[in-house]
């Protein structure tokens, strides 16, 4: 394993997603050199939805819920972002969330802008009655906020294909029968039988993995016997692992929202993901291995990290602990400015989350095609066509990073802004 320099800092006052992401777009917008106009417009979002309403749970009583959507930018295309369900949710961090898709999308290339949202809940405390009931009202409740033209939601954190089927029902029942068809592609990563795309499930962890691939292969080094960490268990941080294993790669620990454990020896994906599914989705008590302690967690020996889970999760305070040569973000924004910049002093690479978790939007734009020109894409043809298009992106973002001199991450908000700011001169700005 590459040795990496520890490092001890002074502690800085907490930041939030949202100080977090003006920053780092703050300092990509220097480097562009970025038109003082443009970067007034990308500073702030266009729409800011709050909405609360009510619906009636399984013993009769009402319950008020709070949802978010917030469209950040539109220049390059309709809205796309996820919408997810957890008790921290709030403007600010959907704010966040909505700029980081807005890089992502310009970034991959694709024809979107960036939006975010969600619910303010947990919805581990509700039926799945009750879950379906509240997002339908949601969905009612956003109305033409979003459309597949305009607005198209997908899975987040503690969302899933059947979030998204009843989403697009719903809003496929507010249509005129004849219209009903042409509004499927509302919502991405429904279920295969709702016009769902083959292997939307793993895109995101996909793409993880192919982005620690791309980055390996560049600096000459192997996969197989290679050690690493996930922090998030879950749709991101399974398939991830899921392909590292399958290339020889070796997991030694694992953090969810219930504990973590590590094992130098090796843990099972598969057996650790058969293990929980049989105990409510937790890791805790998994047979041989070692319960650890959560502020342990990244400072557990691997090569590399992959935080998965919640944002700004990598911080000055864990950030010295980290001895992974490389970070790759599953998640969106887990690691703050002040963490980066300790990482990169300490000699830690890490490939950015608007690159490195892009598989899932890219995913997502495969099956919006596909409902939108009536197709049905197979398995094998996707997964293909998923790699083309990350190997495309990662080789730019690698080109602009050695040819500027740049870390990885502020070469890749150097591509992504730059697209933005041509569509806008190129356009004009009305009236």
């Amino acid at each position: 394993m590459t040795l990496v320099k520890e490092l001890k800092v002074k502690k800085q006052p907490k930041q939030g997603m949202l100080e977090n992401v003006l920053k780092q777009f703050n300092t990509a917008a220097d480097l562009v050199n970025l038109n003082p106009n443009i970067k007034k417009i990308l500073e702030v979002t266009n729409n800011e939805l709050i909405i609360h309403f009510p619906v009636r749970m399984d013993n009769g009583n009402v319950e008020i819920f709070k949802g978010y959507r917030v469209q950040h930018n539109n220049a390059l295309g309709p809205y796309k972002g996820g919408l997810r369900y957890h008790p921290t949710i709030d403007i600010d961090s959907v704010k966040a969330l909505a700029m980081w898709m807005t890089w992502k999308t310009s970034l991959a290339g694709l024809p979107y802008g960036g939006a975010k949202g969600g619910i303010q809940m947990d919805p581990s405390k509700y039926s799945a009655s009750e879950l379906e009931r509240i997002t339908r009202r949601f969905t009612y409740a956003l109305g033409e906020n979003i459309g597949p033209e305009h607005d198209i939601p997908a899975p987040d954190v503690n969302t899933n294909a059947q979030t998204m089927a009843w989403i697009a029902d719903t809003y496929m029942s507010t249509k005129a029968p004849s219209e009903r068809s042409k509004n499927q592609h509302v919502v991405t990563g429904k279920p295969i039988g709702s016009g769902g795309l083959e292997g939307r499930d793993r895109a995101t962890g996909y793409g993880v993995y192919l982005s620690i691939k791309f980055w390996a292969k560049n600096k000459k080094i192997e996969l197989k016997n290679k050690t690493f960490i996930v922090q998030g268990f879950g749709n991101v941080g399974y398939w991830a692992a899921h392909f590292l294993e399958l290339d020889g790669a070796k997991m030694v620990g694992v953090q969810d929202a219930f504990g973590s454990i590590s094992n130098k020896k090796g843990i099972s994906v598969e057996q650790l993901f058969e293990y929980t599914k049989a105990n409510n989705g937790s890791i805790v008590n998994y047979p041989n291995s070692n319960a650890i302690l959560k502020e342990d967690f990244f400072g557990v020996d691997c090569d590399i990290c992959i935080p998965a889970a919640l944002g700004n999760q990598i911080t000055e305070e864990n950030a010295p602990k980290i001895k992974a040569f490389l970070v790759a973000e599953g998640a969106n924004g887990p690691t703050t400015v002040e963490a980066e910049k300790i990482l990169l002093e300490r000699g830690i690479e890490v490939i950015p989350d608007i690159l490195c978790n892009s598989g899932g939007v890219i995913g997502s734009y495969f099956e919006w095609l596909q409902n939108r020109n009536g197709e049905l894409w197979e398995l094998e043809e996707i997964l293909v066509k998923l790699e083309k298009k990350l190997k495309e992106v990662f080789k730019k973002v690698l080109q602009a990073s050695e040819s500027k001199g740049l870390d990885m991450r502020s070469a890749a908000y150097f591509i992504a802004i730059e697209r933005i700011e041509k569509a806008y001169i190129q356009r004009g700005i009305f009236p």
